[in-house]
Parts: C-alpha cells; sequence; structure tokens
C-alpha cells in the first residue's frame, strides 16, 4: 500500500478540523494555509469528504467545513479506501476492491500477501482520528 497526495491531503484536512472541535467551521482557506495544501486540490478533497458524510459544511462568511461526527468515529482506513480504493498491497488480496493479478496463481505469495493486509488494514481500522491528534 502507498498513500498518494490526496489521502495524505485529505488527512491533513480532517486532524485541522478535529483539533479545531465540532462547534467551528473552518474555512478551506485557512486549513489550505495552515497545511501547505493547493486550495483547488482540498476543495476537490471537502467535496468527497463531505459526500462520504466525513464532514459538513456551511456558506457564508462564518462558513466552512467541520467533521460531521466525533473523531473517535472516523478511521484512518475509511479515509485511505475513500481516497485511494484498496489498502491491499494488491488487488488480488483486497476484501473490497478484488481483481485477479499475476501473483492470483502462487498461493504462498498469496497467503503473504493477505497477511500483510490483515495487519495493516487491522491497524488502519483500529486508529482513528482521535488517536493522532
Amino acid at each position: 500500500m502507498r498513500l498518494t497526495t490526496r489521502s495524505e491531503y485529505a488527512l491533513l484536512a480532517l486532524i485541522h478540523l478535529a483539533r479545531h472541535g465540532a462547534e467551528d467551521f473552518v474555512a478551506a482557506r485557512t486549513i489550505s494555509g495552515a497545511k501547505g495544501i493547493p486550495l483547488a486540490f482540498l476543495e476537490q478533497i471537502l467535496r468527497a469528504l463531505k459526500q462520504a458524510r466525513l464532514v459538513t459544511s456551511a456558506k457564508g462568511q462564518h462558513g466552512g467545513f467541520r467533521l460531521a461526527c466525533p473523531a473517535n468515529c472516523i478511521t484512518i482506513a475509511e479515509v485511505i479506501r475513500l481516497c485511494d480504493g484498496a489498502i491491499a498491497p494488491t488487488q488480488s488480496v483486497s476484501e473490497y476492491f478484488y481483481e485477479p493479478t499475476p501473483i492470483g496463481e502462487e498461493s504462498k505469495l498469496v497467503s503473504l500477501f493477505r497477511t500483510i493486509r490483515d495487519y495493516t488494514a487491522h491497524t488502519l481500522e483500529k486508529t482513528t482520528l482521535a488517536d493522532v491528534i
């Protein structure tokens, strides 16, 4: 598994929002400046996070974004899967994004990559935003 810039920025934005609490809306421009994320890219990411119901938004002078649920309810795995898809090292061992690959014929390789997938997924699924702020 390798994180894309999209996942990294999504995690940074969510952590920034988590640190501001459930009551405050934070402008995308503020997040962009604080985390060094290009504003246009961040806006795309925030739209995806909103569609996934991880953040809510409000318009107006005091508008912006905030978490839609407590930080301890949003897992790192959820964000990565939303942005990047499979957590598995190869799609032939992915639980959610299975696709056959050439290594599928080698049972010991498949077993090895399933072990890696299970450990990685378990760790990311039990780790929430609250754990990393």
